[in-house]
């Protein structure tokens, strides 16, 4: 295991200085492009209910993806994490001016307050497609989050729930792709990678 974690660690940084190294006009490029091939992605056009991350600054944005699923009257859910443990749920998003509202974490992510109750996906009618936010994936939906197991645990509760698994995209910037993501039995894979192919 502790091997596991050092190559984690390693990999980690690696993909941090690669990201640290994109402009933000480029961060923002290759956002729109996928967020293009998402628009056109037959589990997106069918989901009625999406998982949706707010992203932090290393991450590709989704504020595009938000505004197209509420014009395509989808109902959007976003996370909120509990920073003392490895729990997160997926409450409702009523609006874009509702996301604008919401206070913003030490991680300088917006989330809803704790005290802020809101529909949580899995209490009602689960969701069908999880857009995965990770520091980095490989082409068999292998993916290294943070090391605090928050989209892990959410999609052990997803699986049982009485709808089962949701789709899930991971949404990656090209610097973000490794050869192999090393990974361990609790790392559930994604169904999916998105990421602009060189032409």
């Amino acid at each position: 295991m502790a091997t596991l974690r050092t190559a984690k660690q390693a990999l980690r940084k690696e993909i941090k200085r690669r990201v640290a190294a994109l402009s933000d006009e480029e961060k923002q490029r290759q956002s729109l492009v996928l967020s293009r091939q998402l628009f056109r992605h037959p589990k997106y056009l069918s989901c009625k209910r999406i998982a949706v991350f707010l992203s932090m600054d290393d991450e590709v944005r989704t504020e595009e993806i938000i505004k197209d699923a509420f014009k395509l009257g989808k109902s959007c859910f976003i996370p909120r994490y509990e920073s003392s443990s490895s729990h997160m749920d997926m409450l409702q998003l009523n609006s874009l001016q509702d996301m604008e509202t919401l206070p913003l974490t030490s991680w300088n992510i917006r989330q809803p307050a704790e005290d802020d109750h809101r529909e949580e996906a899995l209490a009602t009618g689960g969701l069908d497609l999880i857009l995965m936010p990770g520091l980095g994936f490989d082409q068999l939906g292998r993916r290294l989050g943070r090391g605090k197991g928050f989209y892990d645990t959410y999609l052990e509760r997803c699986i049982r729930h009485s709808k089962g698994k949701p789709y899930t995209i991971a949404l990656a910037f090209k610097e973000q792709l490794c050869e192999e993501i090393p990974v361990d039995d609790n790392d559930v894979l994604i169904d999916e990678v998105l990421y602009e192919a060189d032409e």
